[in-house]
């Protein structure tokens, strides 16, 4: 077995990664970890009582953080006409058409969100090589398709994430910051567990969330106590 450094050291040290933390303790030990030098992401893992190569128990949509995410997340827009202003007042980064589909195109995507007007998708779907590699290929189940562009970059914007059954039968997220305060990160973990509720496939049976991880960039898995989730 590799030798521990000391940070890692110290984190088994505090954690017993045998046992199953309440929703709270697992925030509290996260916040009590030696911090490194920079803000970590908190990531959250959820295994599934699914059959990832079913289609209808395919799980993937999006999820707006009640606290954010605190990442500055860039936005590119595919638009024309008045949807140009709409983007541009709702915040976003880049906004363009057949310019912005040729920046794509030459390797440069210098964003983290792509959002196209139904209109815009027959330029766009010709980037598929460009942008599907990245997961940034607009998507109307992800509302990153649509005529409210607007809305799609607010949410964007204002820490929205999206999930995805793996095909392990996993869903991997980084739900926030590090340097959130307590009730912050429990809100956060609450609302992204709640999305994946409500996305469960109908023709799942039995229990439906097998095991709950929170862990930081560089940290260990701390296992939650389903049952304290709802607590």
């Amino acid at each position: 077995m590799a030798k521990l450094g000391k940070r890692l050291k110290k984190i088994h040290e505090s954690i017993d990664l045998s046992r199953f933390y309440s929703l709270s303790e697992a925030i509290s030990a996260l916040k009590k970890t030696p911090v490194c030098k920079f803000d970590e992401t908190i990531d959250i893992a959820v295994n599934l009582n699914v059959d990832a190569r079913k289609t209808d128990q395919s799980i993937r949509g999006m999820v707006v953080m009640p606290n954010g995410t605190g990442k500055n997340v860039r936005v590119a827009v595919f638009a024309r006409g008045a949807k140009i202003d709409e983007a541009r007042s709702a915040g976003a980064d880049l906004i363009g058409a057949e310019d912005l589909a040729e920046t794509v195109s030459g390797g440069k995507i210098d964003f983290d969100v792509c959002i196209a007007s139904p209109d815009m998708m027959g330029i766009v779907g010709k980037l598929g090589k460009a942008l599907g590699p990245k997961g940034l290929m607009p998507n109307p189940k992800l509302g990153t398709v649509t005529q409210d562009i607007a809305s799609a970059v607010k949410s964007a914007k204002n820490g929205q994430v999206e999930y995805k059954l793996e095909k392990a039968g996993i869903i991997h997220a980084g739900i926030c910051k590090l340097s959130f305060n307590a009730s912050a990160i429990e809100n956060n973990v609450k609302a992204f567990l709640s999305a994946i509720l409500k996305a469960k496939p109908a023709g799942v049976k039995g229990s439906y969330l097998k095991k709950v991880t929170v862990s930081t960039t560089m940290g260990v898995g701390i296992s939650i106590d389903i049952a304290s989730i709802a607590a």
